[in-house]
C-alpha cells in the first residue's frame, strides 16, 4: 500500500491541529498547536534517518529518528511537565505494564491464530490501551504507552546480547508508522475521549492530577463567568 495507515494517522493529526480542534489536548500536555506540527514534522523527516547504537558480530542495535528518537524526547518532555509525582510514577508503572502486555502478546498470539487485524497492528492497539488504564492521564498516558514499546525493544536487545543470539534491534524501526509512534497517538486519543464524557459526566474538568495553580485559574474563571452571566 503507498498510503499507508500510518501516513493516515499523521495527516489526520496534522490537520485537526492545524485547524484547532487538538488545541485542549495539546494544552494539557504543554504543547502549542506550531510546537506540535512541528513535532509530526520531526518525525516524517526523521523517518528516513537512522544511526547504529550498537554492532558487534552477533547483534546490531539501530534506532530510527522519527520512530523512536523524537517521541521519546516529546515524552521525557510530558513526563517532567506531569501535573504531580503520582501522575509520574504512575505513568512510569504504567510504562513497565506496557512492556509486559507487548510481550505476553508477543509470547502466546502466534500466526496460528485467527486474528481479525494482522498482530503488528495489534501491538500498538495492547499499547495504547494499557498506557491509557495505568497512565491515566493525557499526559500519562501518553509517557506509558511510548516507553512502554521502546522498553521492550531495550528489553528484546538485552535478551538477545545476553543469549548471545544473532539478531537486529532497530528502535522505532518503522519510521512515522512505527508502534511507538502510533501507540502514543492512540493513547492520547483514548485518554481525550474517555476524559471528555468523564467531564461532562460529572459537570467539570477532573481535580485528579492537576497543578494546584491550574486548578486556581480554572476555578477563578468559572467564578469570574458565574458573575458576568448573574
Amino acid at each position: 500500500m503507498g498510503f499507508t495507515i500510518g501516513r493516515l494517522i499523521l495527516l489526520s493529526l496534522s490537520l485537526l491541529i492545524f485547524f484547532g480542534v487538538a488545541e485542549r489536548v495539546l494544552d494539557r500536555m504543554h504543547m502549542s498547536d506550531k510546537a506540535a506540527l512541528l513535532v509530526l514534522g520531526a518525525i516524517v523527516l526523521g523517518s528516513f534517518v537512522n544511526f547504529t547504537l550498537y554492532r558487534s558480530d552477533a547483534l546490531t542495535v539501530r534506532m530510527n529518528v522519527g520512530g523512536a528518537l523524537v517521541p521519546l524526547a516529546v515524552a521525557i518532555y510530558v513526563w517532567v511537565k506531569a501535573g504531580t509525582r503520582k501522575e509520574r510514577l504512575r505513568s512510569l508503572l504504567g510504562a513497565v505494564l506496557t512492556m509486559a502486555a507487548i510481550w505476553l502478546l508477543g509470547r502466546f498470539v502466534t500466526d496460528e491464530y485467527a486474528l481479525p487485524v494482522d498482530i503488528i497492528y495489534l501491538y500498538p492497539i495492547i499499547a495504547g490501551l494499557v498506557g491509557y488504564l495505568f497512565g491515566r492521564s493525557r499526559k500519562g498516558a501518553f509517557v506509558a504507552a511510548v516507553l512502554g514499546v521502546l522498553l521492550f525493544d531495550l528489553s528484546h536487545g538485552i535478551y538477545l546480547l545476553w543469549q548471545q543470539v544473532p539478531g537486529l534491534v532497530h528502535f522505532g524501526g518503522g519510521g512515522m508508522y512505527d508502534t511507538v509512534v502510533l501507540s502514543g497517538v492512540l493513547a492520547v486519543c483514548l485518554a481525550e475521549l474517555i476524559g471528555e464524557g468523564r467531564e461532562r459526566l460529572q459537570g467539570g474538568p477532573s481535580e485528579e492530577n492537576r497543578d494546584p495553580s491550574v486548578l486556581e485559574n480554572l476555578r477563578a474563571a468559572g467564578m469570574k463567568g458565574d458573575k458576568h452571566h448573574g
